[in-house]
């Protein structure tokens, strides 16, 4: 073990030490004994400075479960209210769960008398406390919070050129460098080649193998220089080239950056950026989508989702003037799809947790985000020549998710939902339901059951048609959303499929 590895060498030290006549036996000794008692009057004050605070809810506590027995209406209940505070004071070493257990029992006990209020109070803000207390920090609050960027819609001037999606990620990362020195990016093949898919073409030659550079194939280990670098207040963006292969580095994500700010009580923060890039492509490998295995382990950064290289520019711009870490996917089929750049593509930003609208109808809500927005769009048109309004709402993040209640609104005018992308089933459409249908009450609004349309539980098959059945596509999707109309009104939507 470690420990043992380093006692043997402060053994093997000493033995030199005296050896060389550096020191006496009796004198390393002396030191060693001295060093033992500072350490254990050291440990004594830290345990004592833990335990003072729960010792007064310990002690508050048994004074509640005295009162509360004195004041019971019958000797069966008085016993067992003081059982409880023996059973409490007996124990060695309380902690805070010990004595709301004691209470909350208490309380139970003594639900028919006239319990004091001080008593419920208490028991209410310290609870609350206690959330607060093991619970605050998993993001940035205030100034520091990404969410509180400013909103700065993309401008367009009349002869704003029409680019590459990539060349449009390009102009975002050459503006963030030159705007921020502390601003570094590296990755699998991000310097020399420019990445993968040329977003950082030129940027090496321009900005120098230290703010922009190449790595090992090594995902863990880019994770941990973003870690590291993010640490020391530079602003990395570390590139993973794939989605698929954001696997190996999940676990350093999830234990270290993550968790971060939480674990430190908001004391240390890491605002490194990933990128990646992945979704609909064919194949088994740079194909998967495993959304909700990645949202589910990553909580404390925030998950970017964007529809194209224009939204994922605006998600950057934001990110970096933020001080939590993010995670943002670009679309792997979006590099060579066309977009107008905007002339503010160096300030624009799009916000966090907001999704947008971006088709208006009245008879279902379609949820979707990414590479799979394409297809709900074409199958909405499709749905539009059958009669059907569908409004499409892009989540945008996922993390964080609908902040605003964006869909709930959609829902209240079309009473219809369904939640659609290229992970499993149950994976990341379930994750938006529970959000959408529990946390914000979109239950209230529904005249028909929900519904969640998903890739197959395998990887993508191989070839356009492997992924065209192993993945939600525009026919797929239309007959979902047509045979939901059809078993609401029959009589309008006939059967067709």
């Amino acid at each position: 073990m470690q420990w043992e590895e380093e006692f043997d060498c402060i053994r093997k030290m000493r033995e030199w030490m005296v050896g060389q006549g550096i020191a006496v036996a009796a004198e390393m000794d002396a030191f060693e004994r001295e060093d033992v008692q500072i350490v254990k009057e050291a440990q004594q004050r830290a345990w004592s400075a833990y335990r003072a605070s729960i010792d007064d809810d310990v002690r508050t506590t048994i004074g509640f479960l005295e009162r509360l027995a004195s004041g019971a209406s019958s000797d069966e209940k008085r016993k067992q209210l003081e059982e409880l505070r023996a059973d409490l004071q007996r124990l060695r070493g309380p902690y805070r769960r010990d004595a709301m257990r004691a209470l909350t029992s208490a309380v139970v006990l003594a639900r028919d008398e006239n319990i004091p209020a001080e008593i419920l109070l208490w028991r209410k803000r310290t609870n609350e406390l206690n959330e607060r207390r093991y619970d605050e920090h998993l993001v940035a609050e205030g100034e520091d919070s990404a969410l509180a960027v400013p909103v700065v819609e993309a401008k367009y001037a009349d002869d704003s050129p029409v680019l590459n999606g990539f060349e449009i990620i390009n102009h975002c990362f050459d503006h963030a460098l030159e705007r921020d020195p502390r601003v570094i990016i590296f990755g699998e093949d991000v310097g020399k080649l420019g990445d993968v898919n040329q977003g950082c073409a030129g940027l090496q030659e321009k900005y120098g193998e230290r703010r922009v550079s190449d790595t090992g194939i090594r995902e863990t280990t880019i994770i941990g220089q973003a870690i590291g670098t993010a640490l020391r207040g530079l602003r990395p963006i570390a590139e993973i080239q794939y989605l698929d292969y954001l696997l190996y580095a999940l676990q350093t994500m999830s234990d270290d950056l993550a968790t971060m700010r939480w674990r430190s009580a908001g004391g240390q923060k890491a605002p490194a950026i990933i990128r990646t890039r992945g979704h609909r492509l064919e194949g088994i490998w740079h194909s998967g989508s495993p959304m909700a295995g990645i949202i589910s382990l990553v909580r404390g950064m925030h998950v970017c989702v964007p529809r194209n290289m224009t939204q994922a520019a605006g998600m950057y711009n934001t990110l970096l003037r933020g001080g939590d870490p993010g995670l943002v996917i670009e679309v792997l089929n979006g590099y060579r799809v066309k977009e107008k750049l905007p002339s503010n593509i160096a300030e624009m930003t799009v916000p966090l947790g907001v999704p947008e609208v971006v088709r208006q109808g009245s008879d279902v809500t379609l949820v979707s985000y990414g590479a799979t927005l394409r297809i709900v769009l074409e199958a909405a048109e499709l749905l539009s020549s059958a009669g059907v309004g569908s409004e499409v709402i892009d989540v945008q993040t996922l993390l964080p998710f609908d902040r605003r209640g964006v869909i709930v609104e959609s829902l209240k005018k079309t009473s219809r939902v369904a939640f659609v992308d290229e992970d499993v089933p149950g994976g990341a459409t379930a994750f938006m339901m529970r959000n959408v249908l529990e946390r914000d009450g979109g239950y209230e609004w529904l005249d028909s059951e929900p519904r969640t349309i998903t890739a197959r539980e395998h990887r993508p098959a191989y070839g356009s048609d492997g992924d065209y059945w192993s993945k939600p596509n525009r026919e797929s999707i239309f007959e979902a959303v047509y045979a939901l109309m059809h078993e609401s009104n029959p009589g309008k939507y006939r059967r067709i499929v």
